[in-house]
């Protein structure tokens, strides 16, 4: 989803009970810094909040202790060991917070009191760099938060990444599963969306997308930019062509700001309308569920 700036909201609150999971520390960063930063939490948080270490972030949430946990190491942890084993070499700079917010009343209840946000604009969660944290709804699935936990990896590694890339990989790994010891995307939600919008000939030419600022990507005809952005990733995935295409394109960002040169290098591709044709073509033989 759309990385969220939102202005900053003073708030001391009560102590609360938590837990710790014991991570591996990083390089610059202790274990005994990732205490302190759980420490401060446990002073300011409602009571009820579970607040663990699963470095390189920091989970509190107000689901219980169990279901925290769980997503802590069967989400987070997951995660992070597969984007870094594929892609990300640096871990965030400073240390995030993921807050996993039960449900929908909790979701906007502390968006807006924590975070200052009335309207978070979307109903799974985002990524604020002004409060570094991941603000999740977390009833709605973990796939939002692998989503999310994408971008601070993403600022770190790739600070220039375009928001096209930025957000065709994050979305990708809304549904993902491993294979082979990899972190795959699955087709998902978005297809029947990009379906219709190829069918009906409004999906623009991959050089308008990807030269789209970040204004641009997230205000005119949203829907389609992130479908077609990660049905773009998913097919450099299925093609075995991903983890090059992003290590090429980080390697060749100064020069190429875009990727375009650098996509059609690693697809082999001088022509990328006639491409497109071929790729529109591709997904349309795709199916979800």
């Amino acid at each position: 989803m759309k990385m969220r700036r939102v202005a900053v909201v003073a708030g001391v609150m009560a102590a609360v009970a938590c837990m710790a999971s014991g991570p591996a520390t990083q390089p610059g960063r202790s274990a005994a810094d990732y205490e302190a930063h759980a420490k401060a939490l446990r002073t300011k948080l409602p009571k009820g909040f579970t607040v663990l270490v699963e470095a390189p972030f920091v989970v509190a949430g107000d689901g219980g202790a169990e279901a925290v946990q769980a997503s802590a190491t069967g989400t987070v942890k997951w995660a992070v060991e597969h984007l870094k084993m594929d892609y990300f070499e640096k871990d965030p700079a400073q240390i995030i917070t993921i807050y996993l917010f039960k449900d929908k009343a909790s979701y906007d209840k502390y968006a807006k009191e924590m975070f200052g946000d009335d309207d978070p604009g979307t109903p799974y969660g985002y990524y604020s760099p002004t409060h570094k944290a991941l603000i999740m709804n977390i009833s709605t699935g973990g796939g939002t938060l692998v989503h999310e936990i994408v971008h601070p990896f993403m600022a770190a590694n790739f600070p220039n990444c375009p928001a096209w890339f930025n957000e065709g990989m994050g979305s990708l790994y809304e549904q993902s599963a491993e294979k082979d010891g990899h972190i795959v995307g699955r087709t998902n939600w978005r297809l029947a969306g990009l379906q219709k919008a190829i069918g009906a000939k409004k999906v623009p030419a991959f050089k308008e997308l990807l030269a789209m600022d970040s204004d641009t990507f997230y205000t005119q005809d949203r829907g389609t930019n992130y479908s077609q952005a990660r049905y773009l990733c998913y097919y450099l995935q299925e093609k075995g062509l991903l983890r090059e295409y992003y290590k090429a394109f980080v390697k060749n960002q100064k020069a190429d700001p875009t990727g375009l040169a650098t996509l059609k290098q690693v697809l082999g591709e001088k022509d990328l309308e006639a491409f497109q044709v071929r790729w529109e073509k591709w997904v349309m033989g795709l199916r979800f569920p």
